[in-house]
């Protein structure tokens, strides 16, 4: 077992977690406030972590209401999103409330999640999307939800650890290229994620 996998008796049963869940509710948004990084108009990165994928868990299985077996598959279905020491992990959307702007602009997006990438002083870290489907359809339209992964040395986690850093976030896509700074808070957060 490794140390960012999760077990079943982390979840709680739908009974126990109907008493907890308010608090564990306002607990996860907090942090998750903190997690949250918007680059550009359109796009917004969710950085997941082990609390973030297990409160996750917990209200699909609330919601639900498939017990144990629903457990395990939820385990299975989240495990890649639980950072493992030396990455961060993130869910990326894109968030448009428009539906015909939505659709036109993930027609023209295909690609973009293999065009992430954060700075750090002279060191870039590539974004790698997750490779478990196809989120590019042939035409080139995108879906509005990806994963990605960036994988750093022990280096670059110093780096990112050292609060007079200035670390950017950026996508380079042909039809979509903007950047932004993590707010300390942020950094912060999610120099946690690094072991």
């Amino acid at each position: 077992m490794t140390r960012n996998q999760i077990q079943p008796d982390e979840i709680f049963t739908r009974k126990e977690y109907l008493n907890v869940r308010p608090k564990l509710r306002k607990e996860i948004v907090n942090r998750k406030k903190k997690r949250r990084v918007d680059v550009g108009p359109y796009i917004t990165l969710y950085f997941e972590n082990r609390d973030t994928i297990i409160h996750q868990i917990n209200e699909m299985v609330f919601i639900e209401n498939g017990g144990s077996e629903q457990i395990k598959e939820e385990i299975d279905a989240y495990k890649s999103l639980v950072p493992v020491g030396k990455e961060l992990v993130a869910t990326v959307m894109i968030e448009i409330d428009s539906t015909l702007k939505r659709s036109e602009v993930l027609s023209n997006m295909g690609g973009f999640e293999e065009k992430f990438s954060i700075l750090i002083g002279d060191k870039i870290i590539l974004g790698k999307a997750e490779l478990d489907a196809n989120r590019t359809t042939a035409d080139g339209k995108a879906s509005s939800v990806q994963f990605v992964h960036f994988n750093f040395t022990t280096e670059e986690i110093k780096m990112f650890r050292d609060v007079n850093s200035k670390i950017l976030l950026s996508i380079n896509h042909q039809n979509y290229s903007h950047s932004t700074t993590l707010q300390n808070e942020t950094k912060e957060e999610l120099a946690n994620d690094f072991y």
